[in-house]
């Protein structure tokens, strides 16, 4: 294998890392010169899961020499199947500690940053000035535009990716070429989608080797942004199906029609998570697991209904009739009006949606959201039918 010539401006660079590095720096678009612009390069990353995990691992490998973690959720079992910086007996830690430990294991030379917080309105600017590109790694609609935003005012560029179900997505956004900013997420999606009309990967599903091809892809951006060579997805939409193992590229450019970011905004509101929701609190009524267990080993008569996918309910049932979310509004008459009806989902948050579309088309007042979904009762009832 080739040796990576050392000069002086190898100096920068201990032994350990010249040979760690050393398949990157004899690649004559790379070199020292290259290799130091990723020690130099300052990386935040948002979101260390799907997408996040080889976004983080590869990043850490290559040498960025500062990469910033900012997460606040804990490990699940549901996401091993893809969060591969995670281990089953991790099940319940920080995310964000746990993607540190492992980045200086695999690379002691690079710093890593942690932020165990949600990235909002009232602190995104503040921790994105720090660093030079974002990746964004997030599941959500009012993330994604908040961290476009916080990257247009704060002039960072973005690489961007997403992942749904088969298909996955990568572009990059805002990059800075001859002093001018290319398009951003906003020139590509004026308006955001309809509430609800595209489900998260807990709700929908996704192929667990997907967010590694698609998050691999988005690291490879922002080598390649950092160092300046190839051609960035600037102005692209990189497309990709898994079950073909096809992919097309987009082209598309500023939107001269979409109004300047100037300032950062409520994104609930804008992306209609408020108004989906207003209202809704109300007159939701709420029961949790022990008061289904109750209910089960009570004498009074019940009906649970489950939302889920019929592939949900084949892994786990607790007995329920299965009407998908999909189905509830022309199988509204299997639900009964004279007595209390369960409805649940993974997490409750289908099942919310659920209670109110026949809250407000069909005018039913005898239904009761499952507190924590499917998921809390399999982690309580257990206990709750013990004492019983």
């Amino acid at each position: 294998m080739p040796t990576a010539n050392l000069n002086n401006s190898s100096s920068a660079f201990n032994s350990q890392e010249l040979e760690q590095y050393n398949c990157q720096i004899i690649l004559p678009e790379m070199g020292l010169k290259g290799q130091q612009k990723l020690k130099d390069a300052k990386v935040l990353v948002i979101g260390s899961g799907g997408l996040g995990s080889p976004v983080l691992l590869y990043l850490a490998a290559a040498g960025i020499g500062t990469i910033g973690i900012i997460d606040f959720d804990v490990v699940d079992r549901s996401n091993l199947h893809r969060q591969i910086l995670f281990t089953d007996n991790e099940i319940g830690s920080s995310k964000v500690e746990l993607a540190k430990n492992k980045l200086e294991a695999l690379n002691p030379s690079i710093s890593v940053k942690t932020y165990y917080e949600k990235i909002t309105s009232k602190n995104a600017l503040e921790i994105i000035k720090e660093y030079d590109i974002v990746s964004d790694g997030s599941d959500n609609f009012p993330t994604r535009y908040l961290i476009n935003d916080a990257c247009v005012i704060a002039n960072k560029t973005l690489i961007y990716a997403s992942i749904y179900r088969f298909e996955g997505q990568v572009s990059v956004f805002n990059l800075l070429v001859d002093g001018v900013r290319g398009p951003n997420y906003r020139d590509l999606f004026p308006e955001p989608p309809a509430p609800n009309s595209i489900p998260s990967c807990a709700e929908g599903g996704v192929i667990g080797v997907l967010p590694g091809i698609i998050g691999t892809m988005q690291a490879n951006e922002t080598i390649k942004v950092i160092t300046e060579i190839g051609e960035p997805l600037s102005g692209k939409l990189f497309i990709f199906d898994a079950l073909k193992a096809e992919s097309r590229t987009i082209k598309f450019s500023k939107n001269e029609d979409t109004s300047p970011v100037k300032e950062l905004i409520d994104y609930e509101a804008f992306c209609g998570v408020n108004v989906l929701h207003e209202g809704l609190e109300d007159s939701l009524n709420e029961i949790n697991i022990s008061e289904l267990v109750d209910l089960i080993n009570g004498k009074e008569q019940i009906q649970i209904i489950d939302v889920r996918n019929p592939e949900e309910y084949a892994v786990n049932n607790i007995e329920g009739e299965l009407i998908p979310l999909n189905e509830v509004k022309i199988r509204h008459k299997e639900i009964s009006r004279d007595k209390r009806v369960i409805i649940h989902c993974k997490s409750g948050k289908r099942s919310e949606r659920a209670i109110r579309l026949l809250q407000e088309q069909h005018g039913f007042n005898n239904l009761y959201n499952l507190k924590g979904g499917i998921d809390a009762y399999l982690s309580q009832a257990s206990e709750a039918l013990a004492s019983n």
